[in-house]
């Protein structure tokens, strides 16, 4: 009986020690590593969501391995990455329907749009990194009727700032934008 109670007094010492670590960290931060989203060179699927969570300020969107004379006419199917800087991303906990609202003006920006979304992190269970994947839902849509959405890489959180990567294919590989978000103060 001592042992079953040691035993189990340990095993409850373990998941309290890993549940108040939270995501390994790097540079500071949440940031995956190259191997699976369960071992210690980065966070898993539910710590990304914890770390996700909230309500995001996109600052500025980079090009990683895209030429400047490449053109990106839109992303998200949406408008184009300017209309974007400045949005206010609000990913709540619950049910993960959050939205995006847009506050930049411009020929082809909307500014004072909400686009309601839905959210979750899609961890693939294979050893791949977990990434950020949204849908847009448009008014009368059910989220379960909508198939088409799409998916950032997780690269960097630490509760004040947040980066993602968007993949692009290109003529001869794939180049990023890099979407750097801060949390908006409530």
């Amino acid at each position: 009986m001592r042992k079953h109670i040691l035993s189990l007094m340990s095993l409850f010492v373990v998941i309290a020690l890993l549940s108040s670590c939270g995501a390994q960290r790097k540079d500071g931060g949440y940031s995956t590593g190259s191997t699976s989203s369960t071992t210690a060179s980065g966070p898993s699927a539910s710590q990304w969501r914890n770390g996700v969570k909230g309500t995001w300020v996109l600052n500025s969107v980079t090009r990683q391995d895209i030429p400047q004379s490449y053109t990106i006419k839109n992303i998200f199917d949406e408008a184009p990455v300017d209309c974007f800087i400045g949005s206010v991303w609000n990913l709540p906990t619950g049910n993960y329907r959050g939205s995006i609202s847009f506050n930049a003006s411009g020929t082809l920006c909307a500014n004072g749009a909400v686009r309601t979304i839905i959210w979750s992190i899609f961890d693939p269970k294979n050893g791949s990194n977990p990434e950020f994947q949204f849908k847009k839902l448009y008014a009368g849509d059910k989220a379960s009727n909508v198939t088409t959405g799409y998916r950032l890489g997780l690269s960097f959180a630490d509760g004040q700032t947040l980066t993602m990567k968007m993949p692009v294919d290109l003529d001869n590989g794939t180049g990023y934008l890099i979407f750097n978000f801060t949390r908006q103060a409530n």
